[in-house]
């Protein structure tokens, strides 16, 4: 068996970082039985557990023994919603595909595969034909191509956080009941990629529960799909209690043959990483991530317990605000500072990204100067060299725009999203320091957080972006081109992009460069576009691109299961000793 287990640390002056290419990013990683290449948990120290996670905890370790096939997984969040088009965030959109499944899926090896169209052909550049297998939802009904159209139609609904995965789709046709034509307004090479982030909701149900329209993240408003689910994946809902446990059983009518041997699935948010450590290391979960970075190098000698390593291909960078007059939240009034690019550049050159890895991340990120990694299409190598901080020239950038003296800047950042976020923005609060931008930070627990980026009530804020086709058309269309709903003075070109561009940046060549890459079929043409994309991101600083994280998963010995590097749990492939 192939085994990809990148080494930890092995001494005090040692650090870990992710190579500069990933030539296996696409390979699974499989848990060895015999721990070769892991190092194992130790113990932690005492710490009190609140009534409610107590709860939980002992809730896990009494379900464990109903039955050898009960798997229980923790992670420091939980799912947004059960809505599969309410927010489009890896996290949900991968816990959510257990239970729905799109036309197409992800295989062990992030290759498109087969799911509810067991085949498809292209007609001709504009034209798509989807052949449905037969297939049933957990309630019974029969899958037909009316679900499809349905589903179509509602992720293009007003309040989807979905729409830019279909925003070339003109028409959706169906021929018969297990036949759909889909039809682009332009050639789109990423059709089939961007098909498996859209997950088929079942059309009877949605109109019978008042849940056809999609749930906006914007709005307090609920509707029947955000705390329920049906869908015709290998596991069905059982129970949805947010914030506290999650219950999926077995699809034991699951058109597919499973290779998983699992009955029942218990998942709990816990947000506190002692916590998480304390449920592997007592038997409370068999599963929890993220490992702490920072706990990692104390870990000893746990029996039983194996951390589990390796990149991911996700980009954390900084967003801000430069569309509108005036900040939200500055100092400084009747005009918007970080408009100005000088401004901008010194933030830039004032965040010591080498620092963040060296004493934030212990060693596990690797510095980017792209929203794009390894393993994406489109990634640029020679883009990728993020410059060293330069204090001196940032100062004097800001006393260029009229800053000598700096100006008070309020930051957003997630609680517990992204691996040590909260502490990766405290740090970038002592950097600016330096230029005298004097922050005032505000975290958020990440589905609080997403909501108020959503709206647009932000100044500067944090971000991670793993594209779900594993194309960087996805990252740059959703995060630099000009927002839809912003730009009043041109034409627009495709709905939904610029959907996660919080800041409302917006370049004419920006928009002229992504719109050729979403339709030139030149593969080398269409890398030299994501290239000019990348060095106009850097000049005009539409972003400040961090870092890639490392995954670490804590894993009971000898279960099985695929560490996918876009960090998705495929319950598919999770098989208990």
């Amino acid at each position: 068996m192939r085994r990809n287990f990148l080494p930890l640390p092995q001494g005090e002056g040692e650090s870990f970082v992710l190579p500069r290419s990933y030539p296996d990013a696409h390979r699974a990683l499989v848990f060895p039985s015999d721990g070769q290449r892991v190092r194992r948990l130790g113990k932690i120290k005492p710490m009190r557990l609140s009534l409610l996670q107590f709860a939980v905890l002992l809730f896990f370790a009494l379900a464990g023994t109903a039955g050898a096939a009960t798997f229980r997984y923790a992670d420091q969040q939980d799912a947004a919603m059960m809505d599969p088009y309410g927010v489009d965030e890896t996290f949900t959109t991968g816990f959510l595909a257990n239970i729905y499944e799109p036309l197409l899926r992800r295989g062990r090896h992030l290759e498109i595969e087969p799911a509810l169209a067991e085949r498809f052909e292209q007609l001709d550049p504009l034209h798509w034909r989807f052949h449905l297998r037969a297939a049933r939802f957990h309630d019974g009904s029969d899958f037909t191509s009316a679900d499809v159209l349905f589903s179509l139609a509602r992720v293009r609904r007003p309040g989807s956080a979905m729409v830019n995965r279909v925003a070339t789709i003109e028409t959706v046709t169906a021929v018969d009941d297990h036949t759909v034509d889909i039809a682009t307004a332009i050639p789109d090479p990423t059709l089939p990629a961007n098909l498996t982030a859209v997950l088929i909701m079942p059309k009877a149900w949605a109109e019978a529960h008042g849940a056809t329209d999609p749930v906006d993240l914007k709005s307090s408003v609920e509707n029947f799909a955000v705390r329920n689910a049906v869908g015709t994946g290998a596991f069905r809902l059982v129970r949805r209690l947010p914030g506290e446990v999650t219950e999926l059983a077995a699809n034991t009518d699951w058109w597919d043959h499973p290779e998983h041997n699992l009955a029942q699935v218990l998942f709990t948010p816990i947000g506190s990483a002692a916590t998480r450590i304390a449920a592997l290391l007592s038997g409370g979960v068999d599963m929890m991530e993220p490992v702490p970075v920072q706990d990692q190098k104390r870990v000893t000698s746990e029996p039983g317990v194996v951390l589990m390593t390796g990149p991911e291909l996700r980009a954390v960078f900084l967003g801000m605000d430069v569309w509108r007059p005036e900040l939200l939240y500055s100092s400084v009034k009747g005009r918007n500072p970080l408009a100005d690019v000088r401004v901008r550049r010194a933030f830039y050159l004032a965040i010591n990204v080498y620092a963040i890895r060296d004493r934030i991340m212990f060693g596990q990120s690797q510095p980017t100067a792209e929203i794009a990694g390894p393993g994406i299409v489109g990634f640029d190598p020679a883009s990728d060299t993020h410059p060293p901080a330069d204090v001196a020239q940032a100062s004097q950038l800001m006393a260029e725009a009229g800053y000598v003296d700096g100006f008070d800047l309020g930051m957003n950042c997630p609680a517990g999203r992204y691996v040590n976020d909260e502490a990766i923005c405290q740090a970038i609060t002592a950097m600016l320091a330096r230029i005298k931008v004097r922050l005032t930070v505000v975290t958020q627990p990440p589905a609080v957080y997403f909501g108020r980026l959503a709206k647009r009530d932000t100044s500067f804020y944090m971000l991670g972006t793993t594209p779900p086709t594993y194309d960087a058309f996805s990252t740059v269309f959703g995060l630099l081109a000009c927002p839809s709903d912003l730009v009043k003075d041109r034409p627009v070109p495709m709905r939904g992009q610029g959907a996660f561009n919080q800041g409302g940046y917006c370049s004419t060549r920006m928009d002229e460069l992504i719109t050729d890459a979403r339709s030139q079929l030149d593969t080398a043409k269409r890398q030299a576009d994501f290239a000019s994309i990348w060095q106009l991101n850097i000049s005009d600083v539409a972003t400040i691109p961090l870092h890639r994280q490392a995954l670490s998963w804590g894993v009971r010995k000898g279960i099985r299961l695929e560490q996918r590097p876009d960090n998705v749990l495929d319950l598919r492939y999770v098989v208990m000793p």
